[in-house]
């Protein structure tokens, strides 16, 4: 055995986009303005939610949370991507890898769920009206919470768990813009087959049941609309329709970064570009397409506007003198 081998790697060099010259500073300031909408536009539902009583329903707490999700989910990658931008090399140490590796993984199932268990809601709220209130109270709605971010769990430790166990000695350069688990295991000294299949079959049991589930809602849904007269259909379609919208954008990009990874035609870079643009995706359309296509959420962001305009100084100067 050589030294090579022998020596336990303690920290792992990201590549990201180093190839790409001095288009980095363009992606830089792309990427940047993206992840300040993601958040502005994520805190913003979040903050409504907490702030406006007519935002009470089932439908906005799950919205709320699945906020919170894409606030981490990015989190955890964009700004360690923006920092490999701006420098020459860029590391991170053996533990802060499988920690971020740990948290992508467990942010994107969990926000699969709660995308699971806001179908389940639209289902309950147009196939059993009259019992919505009964079937979704609070408890059950906080039940259905834990048991998105479990289900994230399940999924996510065993292929974590694998990786930690794994020895590594030795080329350390990930080849990616973060410690994507796909990437790390070729740095594997030894045979990773065992993990490879343990992960695919999680990644199939988190796609394929929150998958299924989702199909199975709407399936129902769309047999209940089918039954409906013209003017009850419309409003049943536009209470689902930001959802729906939500599920198609996230299932076919993911699709689309599942072909990329197996077809020999993309580039390394391009693939990164693609799983990087996949991640922020919907986070970033997340709060476009409520806020777009939600009145309630429309009509709460004015509320929250007249309020601040209230409080603000020239907004009391208004009100004295109109008093």
């Amino acid at each position: 055995m050589n030294s090579t081998q022998s020596t336990p790697v303690t920290f792992f060099i990201i590549q990201g986009l180093a190839s790409m010259g001095e288009k980095k500073m363009v992606l830089f300031i792309i990427f940047l303005l993206a992840y300040i909408i993601i958040l502005g536009g994520n805190i913003m539902i979040i903050y409504l939610v907490r702030t406006d009583p007519k935002l009470g329903s089932p439908m906005y707490f799950f919205l709320h949370n699945l906020s919170i999700v894409d606030m981490i989910y990015t989190t955890v990658t964009i700004p360690n991507m923006l920092s490999g931008f701006l420098t020459e090399v860029k590391t991170v140490s053996v533990p802060g890898c499988f920690l971020q590796m740990y948290c992508f993984i467990h942010m994107s199932v969990t926000g699969r769920a709660l995308l699971t268990t806001m179908a389940y809601d639209r289902y309950v709220a147009i196939c059993n009206p009259l019992r919505y209130a009964a079937v979704m109270t609070r408890p059950i709605c906080l039940l259905l919470i834990i048991g998105a971010w479990t289900f994230g769990a399940i999924c996510t430790f065993p292929n974590t768990s694998m990786a930690l166990q794994r020895s590594y000695c030795g080329p350390n350069v990930v080849r990616h813009c973060w410690c994507d688990p796909s990437s790390v295991r070729l740095l594997v000294c030894g045979d990773t087959q065992v993990d490879s299949i343990v992960s695919l079959s999680f990644a199939l049991v988190a796609l394929l049941t929150t998958g299924v589930l989702i199909l199975t809602s709407y399936i129902l849904i769309g047999v209940k609309i089918a039954k409906m007269g013209a003017a009850e259909r419309l409003k049943a379609f536009s209470t689902c329709a930001a959802h729906l919208t939500v599920v198609s954008i996230s299932y076919s990009s993911a699709s689309f970064v599942y072909i990329s990874y197996r077809v020999g035609n993309f580039s390394p870079e391009v693939r990164i570009i693609v799983s990087v643009l996949y991640s922020a995706l919907t986070p970033f359309l997340n709060p476009m397409i409520y806020s777009l296509r939600n009145k309630e959420l429309r009509a709460a962001i004015k509320r929250a506007f007249c309020r601040h305009r209230d409080v603000s100084p020239r907004g009391r100067k208004t009100l004295n003198t109109l008093s």
